[in-house]
């Protein structure tokens, strides 16, 4: 097939050449072809002919009417859908091979005759206007705390103008982290911007016929801040696309950082939150010119932040808990009867009581979990051993892989009295430390003694009598003596 480039050449060479043949023995073309072209004077992709004729019969040509007016009805009818159905009504009919065919005219008529599609407006962004934010899981890059998949999100502020963000590690989408997330992030910039959107998250978003928009808390942050709050649409995610865009970028550099770091674990929480705090500060860094601008029209913070909690008033039960958010919480039995207030922070409770805070404890995710602590409840249960064997939270009263082993080993060599032997090295450990508590049992384990209650508390209390302190003398140093030692050294230096 002869290309363009070769008639430009046969075009330049005509008006060289001696012969005609020799021009286009030059062009790489026989002189009938050069001849043709030489005629018509345009190139082969200006005679080329479109091909507008089917090379075989359209086998949707019957039932073409049909999908028309479904696809009108359904306009998010899929092709493969509308294939597989035609598949099954008309058996041996059409093949697999046809479907790619009936994708491109489906495609071809929502180009030509189908509904006009949804347009995006970019939008021009102002300083100081406007802020985004919105929660995003970070369990698919596989970071681990001490070797233990850390399974988390991060709360994601961003200013749309100059896309300085700010981050803060959270475990779900509740109002206490999305107040601590944005708080973080306003007292980190130093200002506050005119408004603040997010999507339609329920926590801060009432449903359409609410005569409420916000969310009672949700709405009190935001006159704090005095921020003017936005929500997007009903399914119309892209309305906070600044924010989106940033996840993805967010997580990517989270990514590379880690490669660069060539490890996914760290030792501790407060180890992983440093290293995003220095990934966010490199990336702000680039931001600052526009960032400056920002600054200049950003509006006072308040004299003090927002309480980060929600707060409820709680009777403890009999059985030394209280339910909080379809999750129970053990507090001590001392409590038992008593109102007690409990302040919700997104990673932990506070329990106070006369105004003291009296425990506290992590925040359980999700529902249906419970923590209890055999602490707050072993006195009773000492009095009344019998009702270990049945206890609906008898799972939490194993504070390691010993104690439960310790106690299957005393159920297996003595099953009728095994509760009581148990609970009472459960009291052992919360008087006289859960550590060498466990020791002993690693000890009696290995077959040192017959595990028993008394000789846990035998190995404790020897464990437990320190050797008595020596007094050490140590004279007044003179500095008298480091002058005759540095004498001695200049001497031996001159010989």
């Amino acid at each position: 097939m002869v290309t363009d480039e070769q008639i430009r050449r046969l075009f330049m060479l005509v008006s060289k050449e001696p012969t005609k043949a020799l021009a286009a023995a030059k062009a790489g073309m026989s002189p009938k072809t050069a001849l043709k072209y030489r005629k018509t004077g345009r190139l082969p992709s200006q005679i080329k002919q479109p091909h507008l004729w089917s090379s075989r019969p359209d086998p949707f040509t019957s039932k073409w009417n049909w999908v028309v007016e479904l696809l009108k009805v359904n306009p998010g009818l899929e092709a493969k859908t509308i294939f597989d159905y035609l598949q099954r009504e008309n058996p041996g009919q059409y093949q697999d091979g046809q479907l790619r065919t009936l994708q491109r005219h489906i495609r071809q008529w929502r180009a030509t005759e189908g509904p006009p599609k949804e347009v995006f407006f970019p939008q021009i962004h102002y300083p100081g206007d406007l802020s985004a934010s919105d929660f995003t899981h970070m369990g698919s890059l596989g970071i681990t705390i001490q070797g233990v998949l850390f399974n988390h999100m991060v709360y994601h502020f961003v200013l749309t103008y100059s896309n300085w963000e700010d981050v803060s590690v959270c475990y779900s989408e509740s109002m206490e982290s999305l107040s601590t997330g944005l708080q973080n992030a306003l007292w980190e910039l130093g200002g506050v911007p005119g408004r603040h959107r997010t999507d339609r998250m329920t926590l801060a978003v009432h449903k359409d016929g609410n005569p409420e928009q916000y969310t009672t808390r949700y709405a009190a942050l935001m006159r704090h801040y005095s921020l003017v709050p936005e929500k997007t649409n009903v399914a119309s995610g892209n309305e906070n696309g600044d924010i989106e865009q940033r996840h993805n970028r967010f997580k990517k550099a989270v990514a590379q950082e880690l490669m660069l770091r060539g490890s996914l674990n760290f030792e501790s929480l407060t180890d992983y939150e440093q290293f995003l705090q220095n990934l966010i500060r490199r990336l702000n860094a680039g931001r600052r010119e526009r960032l400056e601008e920002e600054l200049k029209i950003l509006h006072s913070l308040p004299q003090r932040r927002l309480d980060d909690c929600a707060t409820l008033e709680l009777t403890v039960s009999p059985s030394s808990t209280i339910p909080i958010h379809n999750n129970v919480y053990s507090v001590h039995s001392r409590l038992i009867g008593e109102r007690v207030q409990v302040k919700m922070f997104f990673d932990r409770l506070e329990v106070c009581y006369a105004q003291r805070v009296v425990e506290r404890i992590p925040r359980l995710r999700g529902q249906d979990g419970h923590q209890i602590n055999y602490r707050h409840i072993i006195d009773w249960l000492a009095r009344k051993p019998g009702a270990f064997a049945n206890y609906r939270y008898q799972a939490d009263m194993f504070p390691s892989s010993y104690f439960k082993m310790a106690y299957d080993e005393l159920k297996r060599q003595r099953p009728l009295h095994a509760d009581k032997e148990y609970v009472q090295i459960l009291k052992i450990a919360a008087h006289d430390g859960e550590s060498v508590t466990q020791d002993a049992l690693r000890w009696l384990l290995s077959g040192q003694m017959p595990l028993t209650a008394a000789g846990v508390e035998q190995y404790v209390h020897a464990r437990g009598s320190a050797a008595p302190v020596i007094n050490v003398q140590i004279d007044d140093v003179r500095l008298n003596d480091y002058d005759a030692l540095l004498d001695q050294q200049l001497e031996v230096a001159h010989v």
